[in-house]
């Protein structure tokens, strides 16, 4: 036990903030990527049946790459993340939801994985180094 509590120690430290870059990296990189290829994404939205594309699609843009970099930085972690895990789910449900496609179930499982982290985000904050954290952020 001694072994694993020295091996732990420092582990512990850095594991809430890069486990918030790992989980968030998707997210900004997915909003980043969806500028490049604005009017594919928006068709690709409209053919799964989501209503007014070109429209909502800026505000997934902003929301992905502001949502990732807030929970990156630790800023307001427990309210985006819960937002995020409801996007994730959402998400799932209308782009990921044919299950004859093995590939579109993996996706399906990988946003349930993501919402499942996002989830504990909500039920225990940033950890350390985030910006919640701050005297008087709470």
């Amino acid at each position: 036990m001694l072994i694993l509590n020295i091996i732990m120690s420092p582990t512990k430290k850095f594991a809430a903030p890069i486990g918030r870059l790992f989980i968030a990296l998707i997210f900004v990189m997915s909003g980043l990527n969806k500028i490049g290829s604005y009017s594919n994404v928006a068709g690709w939205m409209e053919s799964m049946g989501v209503p007014g594309a070109l429209l909502l699609l800026p505000i997934v843009i902003v929301f992905e790459v502001l949502g990732g970099l807030a929970i990156i930085i630790g800023w307001q972690t427990r309210y985006t993340a819960l937002l995020l895990s409801g996007f994730c789910i959402l998400s799932a449900l209308i782009f990921h939801s044919n299950f004859a496609n093995q590939n579109e179930m993996m996706h399906f499982m990988k946003n349930l994985a993501l919402s499942g982290g996002f989830l504990v985000l909500v039920a225990h904050g940033g950890g350390n180094y985030a910006l919640d954290n701050r005297a008087g952020a709470n």
